[in-house]
C-alpha cells in the first residue's frame, strides 16, 4: 500500500513519500557521509530527500535532503538535541551542509520497528495505541524551557500561504485547549515501535514545538487512513484519554494542507 507522508497534503501533484524506488541515484554527498560503508536506501520523502542506513561499525541513520527542500535537518537536529534525556528520540551524531545538500546522522534505535511496516500495518489497534501512548508522553513534558514554537501564528508567519487565506486561518483558530511540546509532524510513520508493540521512540521532529495539543492529535489520526487499510480511530482516542473534538480536528487539518 501507497504511504504518505503527513506533511504532503492530499493533492496527487505532491510527491508521495515512502520506499525509495530501486533506481534511485545515491547523491554523492550521501556516499562521502556513509564513509565508504555499504548503504541501504529506506525512504523517499515528499521533499525529495532520503534516508539511508548503515550498520559499520553500528547502525545508524543518514537523512539527506536537497539545501533548499523546504525541510531543515539542522531544525530537527537542533530539536533532538533538545529531547535528549526528556523523550525517547534518536541521538544525533553529526549535522553537516553542503553549498547543494544537508544531512543528519542518529544513532539507530535498536529492535524497533515503524509503525507503518509490517506486523504493524497487520495489527493496527496495537499501532494505533503506541502512536497514542508516544504522543502522550510527549505531550506530559513541560512546555517550560521549550525554545521551539509550532503555534498558528508561527506556522501561518513561516508558510507562503496567501495573506487573505492566513488572515481568515488565524482569525478562526479556536481557542486553545491545551498548549503542549507538539511533534508538528505527528502522522503514524513518526512512532517506533518494540518489537512486543509497545511505544519505543518518536522520530522526523523539525517541527517540534509549543502548540495545541490538537495540532497533533488531528494530523496524527489524519494519517491514519493513509497507513491501515483497517482501523478503529476509537482505539487512539481511548489510549491517549480523551474524546474527539471535531471543530479542533477540523480546523488543525485545513491548517496542516494550508501550511
Amino acid at each position: 500500500m501507497t504511504r504518505r507522508h503527513c506533511n504532503a497534503a492530499a493533492s496527487v501533484t505532491h510527491m508521495i513519500a515512502g520506499p525509495p524506488p530501486p533506481d534511485t541515484v545515491v547523491p554523492d554527498d550521501l556516499l562521502v557521509a556513509a564513509e565508504g560503508v555499504p548503504l541501504t536506501l529506506v525512504w523517499l520523502n515528499n521533499a525529495g530527500g532520503l534516508t539511508a542506513r548503515t550498520n559499520e561499525p553500528a547502525s545508524r541513520f543518514i537523512k539527506w535532503n536537497p539545501i533548499d527542500s523546504g525541510e531543515s535537518l539542522r531544525e530537527e537536529a537542533e530539536r533532538l538535541r533538545w529531547l535528549g534525556g526528556r523523550h525517547p528520540a534518536p541521538h544525533v551524531i553529526e549535522y553537516r551542509a553542503t553549498k547543494t545538500s544537508e544531512m543528519l546522522v542518529t544513532e539507530a534505535i535498536p529492535d524497533t520497528t515503524n509503525a507503518v511496516t509490517s506486523p504493524w500495518t497487520e495489527n493496527a489497534d496495537q499501532a494505533l495505541r503506541a502512536i497514542a501512548t508516544g504522543l502522550r508522553q510527549l505531550h506530559s513534558l513541560s512546555i517550560d524551557g521549550c525554545p521551539f514554537s509550532w503555534s498558528v501564528p508561527h506556522r501561518l508567519a513561516a508558510s507562503n500561504v496567501d495573506r487573505q487565506v492566513a488572515a481568515e486561518l488565524l482569525a478562526s483558530a479556536p481557542p486553545v485547549d491545551k498548549l503542549v511540546v507538539s511533534h508538528g509532524d505527528a502522522c503514524a510513520p513518526n512512532t517506533l515501535l518494540s518489537p512486543d508493540g509497545e511505544f519505543a521512540a518518536t522520530v522526523d521532529v523539525a517541527r517540534l514545538g509549543v502548540a495545541d495539543r490538537w495540532a497533533d492529535l488531528a494530523v496524527a489520526t489524519l494519517s491514519l487512513s493513509w497507513s491501515y487499510e483497517s482501523f478503529d480511530e476509537e482505539v487512539f482516542w481511548d489510549e491517549y484519554g480523551i474524546a474527539p473534538d471535531h471543530e479542533r480536528i477540523e480546523y488543525y487539518r485545513a491548517l496542516h494542507y494550508a501550511t
